[in-house]
């Protein structure tokens, strides 16, 4: 199947071909862990060879589900050590709902940009697992984190890493909801962009904690929703884009368009 993914990038256009595993066990002593990891190398050293020298494999990792007592691939370290034996053309994928509760996930972004190896974001938010909310819903200050490790890590505007929303909107409307993830990261992105780095390198080495906490802290307080509604206007586009998206009217009518259609669900 995952051949058959490549012809299909080929034909597409498409560099990236990103595999997330659900395979696992359930059970203690259901399966050799260290076997499982073994033919998992090989399968993936066989996909690896598939695609051309421009496409690149995106592994990405999931602390549990389906499987609950162990995930073939349940973390960044799992995942690292499997693209590093694969070649440079493998690396990492980092879903911000796929880790335990307290994990610091700014800190394995860090690892991963300075290690050359951070492929992508799959970007939600979460309260409890794999949530898929909106991202920054539940925790506006980690997405700040977050994107200020991505900048000092030079993950900004680099091709190499993809940003994608992946994201479940069961109550909201699909689309409003994707504009409010598209703000929050745009509103995160600028307050981390605020960060005086100077003085926060000045106060790290000073030992001075409160301070270079408070200066995180100031940024991430700071409103930009003004700037970048101005900033948006100079380019020509809404400054409120969720009231610009309501005004169009376009979600009444496809929704109008598509009466008599079967809505698709988890069994589709």
């Amino acid at each position: 199947h995952a051949l058959d993914c490549v012809d299909i990038m080929d034909v597409t256009g498409s560099r990236d071909l990103k595999v997330w595993l659900p395979d696992g066990l359930n059970y203690p002593g259901q399966a050799d862990l260290r076997d499982r990891q073994d033919r998992l190398a090989d399968s993936l050293a066989r996909i690896y060879r598939r695609p051309g020298p421009d496409q690149r494999l995106v592994l990405e990792y999931k602390f549990f589900e389906p499987a609950f007592y162990a995930t073939d691939v349940p973390d960044w370290g799992t995942a690292y050590v499997q693209c590093l034996a694969l070649g440079e053309r493998a690396v990492v994928c980092l879903d911000t709902g796929h880790h335990a509760p307290g994990t610091n996930i700014e800190f394995i972004v860090m690892q991963l940009l300075r290690l050359g190896k951070l492929g992508s974001f799959d970007f939600n938010s979460r309260f409890y697992a794999d949530d898929d909310l909106i991202v920054g819903a539940a925790d506006p200050f980690q997405l700040f984190r977050i994107l200020f490790e991505v900048i000092r890590g030079g993950g900004l505007n680099n091709p190499d890493v993809a940003f994608m929303l992946d994201q479940c909107h069961n109550i909201e409307d699909k689309i409003p909801g994707q504009i409010r993830s598209v703000l929050n990261v745009q509103e995160m992105t600028a307050r981390a962009l605020l960060v005086d780095v100077e003085a926060l390198a000045a106060a790290q080495g000073a030992g001075d904690v409160l301070g270079a906490n408070g200066i995180l802290m100031d940024a991430f307080y700071t409103d930009v929703r003004a700037d970048l509604a101005v900033g948006r206007e100079s380019r020509g586009l809404p400054a409120d884009p969720m009231a610009a998206y309501a005004a169009s009217g376009y979600g009444a009518s496809i929704a109008a368009e598509r009466v008599g259609g079967t809505q698709a669900g988890w069994g589709a």
